[in-house]
């Protein structure tokens, strides 16, 4: 399995990277949604909304300013001849990173303004911190708020404040963050700078506010729902895992989500656009996917029994759905049970696999404008953008294993001590053959791959690239 379950506020098992690094701890459809919103049906919220900035009410109004540059603790090795040689590396990169990003000037006005900018659209966001930070630092919340197609900013503005605290009240410990869409279009949660803008935030929120990279959450309902389906498409690396409520995938395929869990919640008589039956379908979906690999693809697909558009998806109470998603869909079988929906709750039981064995890349699925070109562990050229490869690596043969690949052009295997050992022949097994291949570690990677995603768990000291033909 490529999650660690946690018990709530307990860690059960941390990654070796992380344990490494001490968990970053260096770290000083359619306009479908658009007239609907998720009401506040939480025990505790209903009356909670009455200011109008998003970002009002925090528990922590710690700034960003600027940092005078720490001395790296660490020493740059001359060259990396052994595994202890690439740790040091990583350390000490990833502490200049953390030195460049948090003495950066637009970073810094980023988080003191609390809007991001890329090419011509901004994004805000509202921030609330809750709580402290565990040796892992701290569990971050992205929420979308519901909304859409609008002539005026005023739904969307309406929908982002009522968003401030409508997940945020079932966080008992992290970072609850709730964006505001980048245009008043239906697609407010995805226009195509939108992915770009989700990677800047999750990046400093990292460097600034100790998130922690392997748990990051996605939560969204509505127009955030249809938000969601779209953003764990195209860049599942980034979360632990996600919660769709009352939204609409448009369509989408969701190859990409072998290694991250998705909880999908709809109303049994949300039958705009057809959301409940859609809902249940993409629950289907992901049977076919996960009975087609063997595995991954974890979910949930609660049908909130006699429910519209609204449904208690922040309820501390356990709610009524159906018994059987996919038999309510074909035969029309209403049997119930009750079962927590709590979104946060729901989400937060799953950690981040960073280096997962086995990964599905559609690269049809790719956001234009995200400036990296990297997925997991896995790189491509930024033009292609159609094809598919599902490929695993082996620790035990030091291997890596390409089941199946339709891409046209060339694949890249980024490689760290984590996965394999680098200092012996790597076998690269394809449909077409095996070869087997001696890479060098390289100092000048790991800085690259460490300033592509400003994850800690990114940093890669080796690569294969390899070429394919459909």
């Amino acid at each position: 399995m490529n999650y660690i379950m946690k018990k709530r506020g307990t860690l059960m098992l941390a990654f070796p990277l992380c344990l490494l690094l001490a968990a970053c701890a260096e770290k000083s459809a359619e306009s479908d949604a658009a007239e609907y919103s998720p009401q506040p049906l939480s025990e505790n919220a209903s009356n909670e909304i009455s200011h109008t900035d998003s970002s009002v009410e925090e528990e922590s109004t710690e700034e960003a300013s600027p940092e005078s540059e720490a001395p790296n603790p660490y020493t740059k090795p001359d060259s990396l001849e052994d595994n202890d040689d690439i740790e040091n590396a990583r350390k000490y990169i990833w502490h200049e990173y953390l030195n460049q990003v948090k003495n950066d000037k637009t970073r810094i006005e980023e988080v003191e303004n609390r809007a991001m900018t890329f090419d011509d659209a901004t994004m805000k966001y509202g921030f609330f911190v809750k709580g402290e930070p565990d040796e892992s630092g701290y569990p971050l919340f992205i929420a979308l708020h519901g909304g859409g197609q609008s002539d005026t900013p005023d739904l969307n503005d309406s929908q982002w404040v009522h968003m401030a605290s409508y997940y945020r009240n079932s966080v008992e410990n992290g970072i609850y963050v709730n964006p505001r869409g980048v245009r008043d279009t239906w697609d407010c949660h995805f226009n195509p700078e939108s992915y770009p803008l989700y990677d800047r935030l999750i990046e400093n929120m990292i460097a600034f506010y100790d998130a922690d990279p392997n748990r990051v959450y996605l939560t969204g309902f509505s127009a955030g729902g249809d938000g969601v389906y779209a953003i764990v498409s195209k860049m599942p690396d980034r979360f632990a895992s996600a919660n769709m409520s009352a939204g609409h995938p448009n369509g989408l395929p969701l190859w990409n989500l072998y290694n991250m869990p998705l909880q999908l919640q709809v109303g049994e008589n949300d039958t705009a656009y057809e959301r409940n039956t859609v809902t249940a379908q993409y629950g289907k979906l992901l049977d076919e996917y996960q009975a087609e690999l063997g595995g991954g693809y974890i979910h949930n697909t609660y049908v909130h029994q006699g429910q519209g558009h609204n449904f208690r998806d922040t309820s501390m109470e356990n709610q009524t759905v159906m018994a059987d998603s996919a038999a309510w869909l074909d035969s029309g079988d209403s049997s119930v049970i009750e079962t927590d929906t709590n979104a946060i709750r729901l989400v937060e039981q799953y950690v981040r696999n960073p280096l997962p064995v086995r990964v599905v890349w559609d690269l049809s699925q790719r956001a234009e404008k995200r400036t990296g070109e990297s997925f997991y562990w896995l790189q491509a050229d930024s033009h292609i953008m159609e094809g598919k490869i599902i490929v695993s690596y082996d620790k035990e043969t030091n291997s890596i294993n390409v089941e199946e690949c339709s891409i046209a052009g060339e694949v890249t295997f980024l490689l760290n001590n984590d996965m394999l050992d680098l200092f012996a022949p790597i076998t690269v097994n394809t449909p077409a053959g095996s070869n087997t291949i001696t890479v060098t570690p390289d100092y000048d990677l790991l800085y690259e791959t460490t300033m592509e995603r400003g994850d800690c768990n990114y940093q890669f000291a080796a690569k294969i690239t390899f070429p394919f033909e459909p």
